[in-house]
């Protein structure tokens, strides 16, 4: 019996309630990975502000002592400086358990909500959370997993003190995978601080895994590997700046698994600007602003109509951030170009559209 347990969940939005289920049962694929959901991945390199809804001096003094951890292996900075607007928002309700909502979903939470729950703290728990907040999940959701549950003991110890589960949650968070697309993972590593602790009693085959209450070697090697949060302590050169000018595109190239290239342009006037890109590379295209890398205006993945990424949106005055990476962020490289351009006033919205060479479809992209 695991009755007192205490166990975090994942917050999730709406869009995620029905997890992909993975394909495939072979005997390298039995065990839970250490991962991070791709498409809520914060743009490499950015600074992410906290604040504190509620809780006392010793409770902020915690957080601000662990949470840092993570800025040591990955290239994310954590800046505590309370902004109403901040990215993660955190709440201290000792009776609503531990839990966090996963990298980017944060940006969908309304600001005068928490993104993040630490109803108990203690290093563990708060490396846990924060590492939900820069978009990792629980390594036995991982399509790769393959822990054979006894769901009758694992629903009967989760759905009494102190966790108090009803059927979903604990459908979601224990037994639910993502599809494979959506995740970058590793090798096994029982050490891992997004394992939960798994007692004997809920499983088959007799596996279970200890509370972890640091990084392990692996967590920090992932964290800032390819594909990740790569570059901590290179020399950065910023973003390449992009000129706002009709048929004036700038050539790149991702050279490298994982790559991500990030690029600014200034907004002089309201109006209506384009983004787009051009070439055979297939690319995901991300517009963050005004003034913030953080702030995600809208997205072109290009997968409704075969063609190049191409972003219509209409902008106030300021700075705009662009990242380009390629549609297969484990291994996919190739060069593009892409272009700004300015065509008048809008109607404060912002689209995503699509022209140019057309490519292969979604399901035969490699």
């Amino acid at each position: 019996m695991s009755k007192n347990l205490k166990v975090c969940y994942e917050r999730i939005l709406p869009r995620d309630l029905q997890l992909s289920l993975p394909r495939g049962n072979s005997e390298a694929a039995r065990m839970t990975r250490a991962a991070i959901v791709i498409s809520k991945r914060w743009a490499n390199g950015s600074t992410l502000r906290v604040r504190f809804m509620g809780g006392d001096a010793a409770q902020h003094d915690i957080v601000k002592q662990f949470a840092p951890q993570w800025s040591k292996h990955a290239n994310l900075k954590l800046n505590f400086n309370n902004a109403p607007d901040a990215e993660i928002r955190i709440a201290f309700q000792a009776g609503d358990g531990a839990w966090s909502y996963i990298g980017k979903d944060c940006l969908d939470i309304p600001r005068d909500q928490p993104t993040m729950n630490l109803g108990w703290q203690d290093e563990g728990v708060i490396l846990h959370e924060f590492g939900h907040a820069i978009g990792l999940i629980h390594e036995h959701q991982n399509p790769q997993g393959g822990i054979k549950w006894n769901k009758e003991n694992v629903q009967r110890d989760l759905s009494g003190p102190p966790n108090f589960w009803d059927p979903a949650t604990i459908e979601h968070n224990m037994f639910a995978k993502y599809a494979q697309d959506q995740i970058n993972g590793t090798a096994l590593d029982k050490k891992s601080i997004m394992l939960y602790a798994i007692p004997k009693t809920w499983t088959t085959d007799g596996f279970q895994s200890e509370p972890n209450e640091v990084l392990s070697a692996t967590d920090q090697t992932f964290i800032g590997s390819t594909g990740v949060y790569p570059g901590l302590g290179q020399p950065s050169t910023g973003p390449v700046e992009l000129a706002v000018a009709e048929m004036t595109a700038t050539s790149a190239q991702i050279g490298k698994n994982g790559e991500e290239d990030l690029y600014k342009f200034t907004a002089a006037q309201a109006g209506r600007y384009t983004v787009e890109t051009e070439g055979s590379t297939d690319v995901v295209m991300s517009l963050y602003g005004p003034d913030s890398q953080t702030k995600l205006i809208t997205q072109d993945d290009d997968s409704g109509n075969n063609q190049n990424a191409r972003i219509i949106a209409d902008l106030t005055p300021g700075a705009y951030y662009v990242q380009v990476r390629h549609f297969n962020a484990v291994d996919g490289i190739g060069s593009y170009s892409i272009m700004v351009s300015k065509s008048g006033a809008g109607n404060s919205q912002a689209v995503g559209q699509s022209r140019g060479a057309a490519r292969p479809s979604k399901g035969s992209r490699k």
